[in-house]
């Protein structure tokens, strides 16, 4: 468990992986899903799923050079426990103030 979560650390990461789940993504495109995310933070977080063999880089000859990014099939598996994240979340008791 404590190797996933230190692959998922990080604002943003599991953003990233969300829209990669929907299908591979060029950096623009990722970009505009995730608007308010700069594009430090969005190198950083795609560098770190590369590092963790959750994600695939994949350049292509040509100008200007096209890269797309995809979940390899280990990070694929990343779906259903983030579903299981976020149906937790989901059911968790809201915060009242007082």
């Amino acid at each position: 468990m404590e190797i996933t979560l230190a692959a998922l650390h990080g604002r943003w990461t599991t953003l990233v992986v969300r829209e990669l789940l929907r299908g591979d993504r060029s950096y623009s495109e990722l970009r505009l899903a995730l608007p308010t995310l700069s594009d430090k933070v969005l190198s950083d977080r795609l560098a770190q799923l590369c590092e963790a063999g959750a994600v695939e880089r994949d350049r292509r000859p040509g100008w200007p050079p096209r890269v797309r990014y995809a979940l390899t099939p280990r990070g694929q598996r990343l779906g259903p426990v983030l579903q299981a994240l976020w149906d937790w979340g989901a059911e968790a008791p809201r915060e009242t103030g007082g």
